[in-house]
């Protein structure tokens, strides 16, 4: 983030706990963070993004390219809007996520660090005769999020003039607050709530725009409750619920797939399952019926036949919670299995707590 030390400057924003997340040091805790988890549904949270890898791709080549490596529509991106999308080997199988930002005369990946490494040598593989150049701007650029019911309210009195826009629209704003920074970017989120922003930063800007927002109402959230909100929202996580040996529509995120726009590495085998048939897992929530913890990595057992695995788990609002696949037959809602020796029930996405 170009700071000296990460592990500082989470210490500088006063979080208690510090620790490694999707790629990069960041803010664990700042209190407790089930409390975090609330301010985050009935107030506002804010917290750092700097695990978020920023890759600027220029060139007169570079929709055309884009278009033709990820399962997304990049050919038709309006200026100012995003997509999510994935990146896929030539057998359908999943290398990465991403988010791709049109900025006008560049497009912007966003994405985590700890994919960063692969996604860029597989860009690099790709591009041959193209007009495309891929620079990594993380060390230039890094971001912080709000969240929450009160989240537009806050930035606003925090003199940060967010306008009304829809999910992943992009867009620069000027500021009027007590920051030294006067102009920044900021993102609509999807997903994460119905109040979601993102404010991409330059590192220096980065420690006086979090106290303003904290000045204004905004409560500090680190990476543990950020996992606690991604799991309630049903949100797969690359290299940990998504994985290389993963197909598209197993991950059940349809939001990243665009069947109309043409050829892209991976396609022929999308479009199979897609004309074929489903695939025979699906990505899905658990809850425990007990309110026994449910561990990563555990069988899903469904009479006497293994059905499917656990990938995440956690425990939101007194409700132990997991995310897995399972065999798409036995995934109804409502349906009981035993996980690990947990009884649960198979349940839809977000889950209702």
């Amino acid at each position: 983030m170009g700071f000296p030390s990460l592990q500082n400057f989470a210490e500088s924003l006063g979080a208690s706990s510090v620790g490694e997340y999707r790629g990069a040091v960041t803010a664990a805790r700042f209190s407790d963070s089930q409390a975090e988890f609330e301010a985050l549904h009935a107030g506002c949270g804010v917290y750092d993004l700097g695990y978020r890898a920023k890759l600027t791709l220029t060139g007169e080549d570079r929709v055309r390219w884009l278009n033709g490596m990820v399962t997304n529509n990049i050919r038709d991106l309006a200026v100012g809007q995003g997509v999510y999308a994935f990146l896929l080997n030539p057998q359908g199988r999943i290398l990465g996520d991403l988010y791709a930002y049109n900025r006008g005369e560049s497009i912007v990946v966003d994405t985590d660090r700890s994919q960063v490494e692969k996604i860029l040598a597989t860009f690099d593989h790709y591009i041959i005769m193209d007009d495309v150049e891929v620079k990594d701007q993380s060390e230039e650029m890094t971001a912080i999020g709000i969240s929450g019911p009160k989240a537009l309210a806050v930035l606003r009195a925090a003199g940060i003039g967010i306008p009304e826009a829809g999910p992943l629209q992009i867009f620069d704003v000027t500021c009027d607050c007590d920051c030294d920074c006067t102009k920044c970017t900021a993102v609509r989120r999807e997903c994460i709530g119905p109040e979601s922003y993102e404010l991409w930063l330059k590192p220096p800007d980065i420690k006086t725009t979090w106290d303003a927002l904290v000045a204004h109402g905004a409560t500090p959230v680190g990476s543990e409750t950020l996992e606690l909100l991604r799991i309630q929202a049903g949100i797969p996580q690359y290299g940990v619920d998504i994985r290389e040996r993963d197909l598209p529509q197993e991950t059940e995120q349809a939001r990243a797939l665009n069947f109309n726009k043409g050829c892209y590495v991976g396609q022929e085998i999308v479009e199979r399952i897609r004309s074929r048939g489903a695939v025979h897992r699906k990505f899905t929530g658990f809850v425990s019926q007990t309110g026994e913890a449910l561990v990563p990595c555990s069988k899903i057992v469904l009479g006497e036949k293994e059905v499917g695995e656990i990938t995440s788990a956690g425990s939101v609002r007194g409700h132990a919670l997991g995310l897995g696949y399972i065999r798409r037959e036995a995934a109804v809602p409502g349906k009981e299995v035993l996980i690990g020796s947990v009884r649960a029930r198979v349940s839809d996405v977000p889950f209702e707590i």
